[in-house]
């Protein structure tokens, strides 16, 4: 048994260096090149859509809000699509991977999420626009749309076949399966954390509570969606403004060190100029495509689903699912973070050139806790882990239904509905072993790279489609397929 075990542990090592040189040369290359060249070609294309239909955006998500939404004879409200969307979008990315990138980034990875997600609010409406241009719908009414449908809309014959069945593949893996197992993780930590609960029977609860809502398919899951994601929003900025409220004389300092530490990594996180700044821009692009999931291809499955009158109406309600999901969820978890251990009179000092990251994890403290300590600097420690705990829960909840949802429908491409329920049975394992089992980079690193190989064919097919998204960004995108 131990030289089995010796064995597996070896095994597991060489998969997490393979992983690790895949991901690293994805996320420091592939990944930033591609999310910054497609946000500036829709910049462009749309005439920075994201800039001039921005009022209208939000009027398009907030003259809809409701938590209890009519039920759809087929589809979702463009609300419900938005509020699945944004579920799968607001995530641990928000709290655990924001921390994450900015204990291994210095504070300045923040200003490259910023940038990722401010040409991400174009790329998202090409994303939505194309979805529902391409979406199909059947004679019973159900609705099925995403990027496999614009990638063989692109590209016909094998190629198309190639890259659709490629990206869902690479779907089903990453928010199917993996993307539960890292959701449902958090959960069973903080919780542990906070009341002490044997991540067991988190695991038990929480893949129970998920069996009976995706059974229900996508209409019991919008209807979650809609009435928990306002909510969770509204808890989590309320009490992330009481925070910076108590520390607000170091509010400035706080976004000084973002953008300082943006150009100038290296006096903090330690190296040369040339590595801290890769480390910085890399982790603000990883980091921001896992929590903003702008070209991932990711949600314009629920977007597709939307009953709107035009194309553009859904891509500029996206937009606003991004700006909220980074501009908003994400900078208060970086201001938090960074005023409570960055800067002002707690946080914990080093000798310049050293790395934090290194400094806090000698206190104890990683990207997992990190949050529920700096909240806790102002709560008190239980408290802060309590409240972290639950919103990380509700976060993590809603991103594990909306991704199983996007998962099936790739599924069901690859093996047909009748597949429906053997998927369903593997995800909800796999959000259950996620809270058994300890913190482990290889899942991380699985996630990630599996995440940035979606953005290949999901990218290629954008590109390939951009006229008829310049098209919808004019105000003339009204015909749909599926009329």
């Amino acid at each position: 048994m131990d030289q089995i075990t010796a064995w597996l542990k070896v095994a597991e090592q060489k998969i997490l260096d393979v992983m690790g040189v895949i991901n690293t040369y994805m996320a420091d290359y592939v990944l930033i090149i591609l999310l910054v060249a497609i946000g500036l070609f829709f910049s462009f294309k749309t005439r920075f859509v994201q800039v001039r239909c921005f009022g209208q955006g939000l009027k398009q998500v907030f003259g809809n809000v409701s938590l209890k939404g009519k039920k759809q004879k087929s589809g979702m409200s463009s609300f419900q699509a938005l509020a699945t969307a944004v579920a799968g979008q607001v995530g641990t990315g928000n709290i655990v991977g924001a921390s994450g990138a900015i204990l291994l980034g210095g504070p300045g990875a923040i200003f490259w999420m910023w940038i990722i997600a401010f040409l991400g609010m174009a790329t998202i409406y090409a994303e939505a626009v194309l979805a529902q241009e391409t979406r199909v719908v059947d004679q019973d009414g159900t609705v099925h749309g995403g990027p496999i449908f614009y990638i063989k809309r692109a590209f016909k014959g094998k190629f198309g076949t190639f890259l659709a069945g490629f990206f869902a593949v690479a779907t089903v893996i990453s928010l199917g399966f993996i993307g539960g197992m890292v959701q449902s993780n958090s959960i069973g930590a903080t919780f542990n954390t906070a009341f002490s609960i044997p991540t067991w029977v988190t695991g038990l609860v929480l893949a129970l509570i998920v069996g009976f809502i995706i059974i229900g398919g996508a209409q019991r899951i919008a209807s979650a969606a809609e009435k928990i994601v306002p909510v969770m929003a509204v808890l989590y900025i309320v009490g992330s403004l009481i925070v910076l409220a108590v520390n607000i004389v170091d509010i400035p300092a706080a976004f000084g060190a973002i953008f300082k530490y943006a150009f100038k990594p290296q006096a903090l996180i330690g190296g040369g100029v040339g590595a801290a700044l890769k480390m910085a821009i890399s982790q603000g692009a990883k980091r921001g495509l896992f929590s903003n999931e702008a070209g991932m291809g990711s949600t314009p499955h629920a977007h597709a689903m939307a009953n709107v009158k035009t194309p553009h109406d859904q891509g500029v309600a996206a937009m606003i699912g991004v700006f909220l999901d980074t501009f908003v969820v994400l900078t208060m978890t970086a201001l938090v973070v960074i005023s409570c251990t960055y800067v002002g009179d707690g946080a914990l000092a080093g000798a310049d050139g050293a790395s934090y990251a290194q400094i806090l994890a000698n206190s104890g403290i990683d990207k997992t806790n990190v949050a529920q300590s700096s909240f806790g600097s102002v709560f008190g420690t239980s408290v802060g882990n309590i409240y972290v705990a639950i919103c990380l829960m509700f976060f993590a909840f809603t991103t594990i239904i909306s991704w199983n949802l996007f998962g099936k429908i790739n599924f069901n491409y690859l093996f047909g509905k009748k597949a429906t329920v053997v998927y369903s049975i593997i995800a909800v394992l796999f959000v259950f072993i996620g809270t058994i089992v300890q913190e482990n980079e290889l899942v991380w690193l699985t996630q990630d790279t599996f995440n940035q190989f979606m953005v290949i064919p999901n990218a290629i097919a954008l590109f390939a489609l951009a006229g008829i998204v310049a098209k919808s960004a004019k105000g003339s995108g009204k015909d749909r397929l599926d009329k």
